[in-house]
């Protein structure tokens, strides 16, 4: 690319009402995995979240006498994101579950028998992206558009910082010169805050994040910063607007510098390849990058419900690379099996790894010792070389 233009990303807290909804979810999720058998456990479950109310519904199957403890999930999952707000409480609010027994039909086509393997969770598409703008192989506005959030909320919590509240939003964009980040033309946040606080008391407090975060050399006297342009800002997250899970899709994943599929990941068990194929691209991408085989990869990758091989891989390159993409196609089915149960023994999935994913997006994390993002690990850098 020769062209100069900008791109912009944004990401939202773990105060969002929508990542509230994301994380109660995903605490479902990983109540279910951390049973004695988590490789039956099916999970399905959306979330809505309101003034001082929280609706769960979706299909699950447990263990046999198994008892999911959803509102105390929810209630804890609420107390950590930090609400004790008279809108929004993890105490006071009211709570309703219309969760239920997964369908029969969809299990037949799910499960393994003795005569066929497990098949994919549902019919769809999961793309995988990396590039080499950041450390972390992820494309730089919306890496360091989560970064300044993250920041921002871990102060909160430990409290080096007051007068802040949970949801806050905010949105980095960069100037590219032949393809490449050169520069930081502007920088967008939102915070909730406590009320009295003027909007130079709240600047002064968030500014630090954004110049903390940003590289020195992208900021500059031409950089423009919003912060909370709207004024006040004392009414947020649930209490201000309705969220619901899966409706950040593109703050979890790549911030629309690439595609993504058109199926959320929270309150999906990995063996609904909207979560684990989104995951398995991604590792082999960010792999494929770090290998030197390409400055820059795109993968595809295609089910059918109750059909455990994929229908279709996809890979792109952008010209970066010296090797054919078929080949490489080849290759990356050579080194990892394809099917929602290979890709769920490679990376390890049927763990409750899945809570801290729900905010900040699913990708450009370090990888855990207890094996959360294991789709960030780079451990099959050494096969792809020798491809």
């Amino acid at each position: 690319m020769s062209e100069e233009f900008l791109f912009t990303s944004e990401s939202v807290s773990e105060g969002h009402p929508d990542k509230v909804s994301d994380i109660v979810s995903d605490s479902i999720v990983d109540d279910f995995m951390s049973q004695s058998n988590p490789e039956n456990a099916r999970v399905a479950v959306e979330t809505l979240v309101t003034t001082n109310k929280i609706v769960v519904a979706g299909e699950v199957r447990g263990p046999e006498n198994y008892n999911c403890k959803y509102e105390e999930l929810a209630r804890n999952a609420v107390k950590e994101i930090g609400y004790e707000q008279s809108g929004f409480h993890w105490k006071d609010l009211s709570f309703e579950s219309y969760v239920h027994s997964q369908s029969a039909d969809i299990a037949q086509g799910v499960d393994s028998s003795d005569s066929k393997d497990q098949g994919a969770g549902d019919q769809g598409i999961m793309f995988g992206y990396a590039c080499k703008e950041t450390p972390s192989l992820m494309p730089a506005p919306i890496y360091y558009s989560h970064l300044i959030l993250q920041n921002l909320a871990k102060a909160r919590k430990e409290k080096s910082i007051s007068g802040i509240q949970p949801d806050s939003k905010s949105q980095v964009t960069l100037k590219y010169i032949d393809g490449q980040p050169t520069a930081c033309t502007s920088v967008v946040v939102s915070t909730q805050h406590d009320e009295g606080l003027s909007s130079e008391d709240i600047k002064a407090i968030v500014m630090p994040f954004i110049t903390n975060a940003m590289p020195s050399e992208w900021l500059s006297k031409d950089t423009d910063y919003h912060i909370n342009p709207t004024g006040k800002f004392v009414i947020g997250g649930p209490d201000g607007d309705t969220g619901l899970t899966g409706r950040k899709i593109i703050v979890d994943t790549y911030g629309g510098a690439a595609p993504h599929g058109g199926g959320a990941f929270s309150g999906k068990d990995p063996t609904k390849v909207d979560r684990s194929a989104a995951y398995i691209t991604r590792y082999l991408a960010k792999n494929i990058v770090a290998s030197g085989i390409a400055e820059k990869c795109l993968l595809q990758i295609a089910y059918a419900i109750g059909v455990a091989e994929p229908i279709s891989i996809y890979a792109n390159t952008y010209g970066t690379s010296n090797i054919d993409e078929a080949k490489l196609i080849k290759s990356v089915r050579e080194i990892v099996d394809l099917t929602p149960r290979g890709i769920r023994d490679h990376l390890k999935l049927n763990q409750p790894i899945y809570k801290r994913s729900a905010a900040y997006g699913h990708f450009g994390r370090e990888p855990d010792s207890d094996g959360g993002f294991s789709w960030e690990k780079l451990d099959i850098v050494d096969e792809l070389k020798n491809i």
